[in-house]
């Protein structure tokens, strides 16, 4: 489904619910994976994911066309997942510059939701000792497959510094797994 029939649906009154729909049926997944993958717990992405399409149903007919329009709802949902971490790292009284994330590394391991093995769990938890904006941007582009220009429209950072970010994730996370070896 193309995004321009979906905006052209969402402007007619007649047709708003089917658009809605329509983008649920092609954002819905992709958007619940990338908040998965940042805030781990699957209740808590379940919740982001309703709020963030709730945000985008309330905001569409704001859209301006000089985005594309998914990189418009991912915006949407990193912002909305960075601020729910913030709230829940303060609500628990962890210092938000606590890069350790012990919290989630706990959520990760009692979630019946996860079910891989140990080297993904190795992964998972190497990701959570990352600051938030370099595991947002080391999951976009490593299981995403989102090229920099996108992540740079979808962060606001330029590519240069996006391309930093992802080599010191991967180092960081490099050295994650040569110590716990």
């Amino acid at each position: 489904m193309d995004d321009t029939l979906i905006l052209e649906k969402f402007a007619n009154e007649n047709t708003r619910d089917e658009a809605f729909k329509l983008l649920l049926e092609k954002y819905q997944q992709k958007i619940y994976w990338h908040v998965r993958r940042f805030v781990v717990d699957h209740d808590d992405a379940n919740d982001l994911v309703q709020d963030i399409f709730i945000k985008v149903w309330k905001n569409l007919d704001k859209f301006r066309e000089d985005a594309q329009l998914y990189t418009w709802i991912y915006r949407i949902a990193s912002n909305e997942s960075i601020t729910f971490l913030n709230k829940k790292k303060k609500h628990r009284n962890i210092s938000i510059d606590d890069e350790q994330s012990g919290f989630l590394a706990e959520a990760l391991t009692e979630s019946p939701y996860f079910n891989g093995d140990k080297a993904q769990l190795k992964l998972q938890q190497a990701l959570l000792t990352l600051p938030d904006k370099q595991r947002l941007v080391f999951n976009m582009k490593y299981f995403e497959d989102l090229k920099y220009e996108e992540i740079s429209e979808i962060l606001g950072t330029s590519v240069g510094a996006l391309k930093a970010s992802y080599h010191l994730a991967v180092k960081k996370i490099e050295k994650h797994f040569s110590e716990t070896d």
